[in-house]
């Protein structure tokens, strides 16, 4: 079993340097946190809605300190570096390829029932995230009182 060294390779291979503009950044204004606001899409595909597979991939991004602040059936997630950290967590898009411990890993079957989408880079969010929500359907909650794994103490 591949631990966390396999996923840190996975992050690395799926994350790689990115150059973000400042167009692409906002600061949260509301008082809270003082990471710059990101953004990602995530879908549970058909096969993992079917599975029954929807509250175990929202309790893993609840787990590793994201905020959902968006739902249809589709998901937005926000936190720092949310996007890269979710293709981390979502694994490779090949279910054969994908490392214990990711969601495709754990979850998937095949190439083509690989239960999650999300965004591929901040863009590719934001992109996806005009088509499907207005932005009075995402909400800006402050996490007070909450502890995570990803917002400093």
């Amino acid at each position: 079993m591949r631990g966390l060294s396999g996923l840190a390779a996975l992050r690395g291979l799926l994350c790689g340097a990115r150059a973000l503009g400042p167009s692409l950044l906002a600061r949260s204004c509301s008082g809270g946190p003082s990471w710059t606001r990101e953004r990602t899409l995530v879908a549970v595909k058909p096969d993992g809605v079917q599975r029954r597979l929807v509250g175990d991939v929202i309790r893993r991004f609840e787990r590793r300190g994201f905020k959902l602040v968006g739902m249809k059936m589709l998901q937005v997630w926000e936190g720092p570096n949310v996007v890269c950290t979710s293709r981390a967590m979502i694994g490779h898009t090949n279910s054969a390829k994908a490392a214990p411990g990711t969601i495709r890993g754990d979850f998937s079957t095949h190439v083509s029932r690989n239960v999650i989408h999300a965004s591929d880079s901040v863009e590719g969010a934001q992109r996806e995230i005009q088509l499907w929500f207005q932005s009075s359907e995402l909400v800006d909650w402050a996490d007070e009182g909450h502890l995570s794994s990803i917002y400093a103490a």
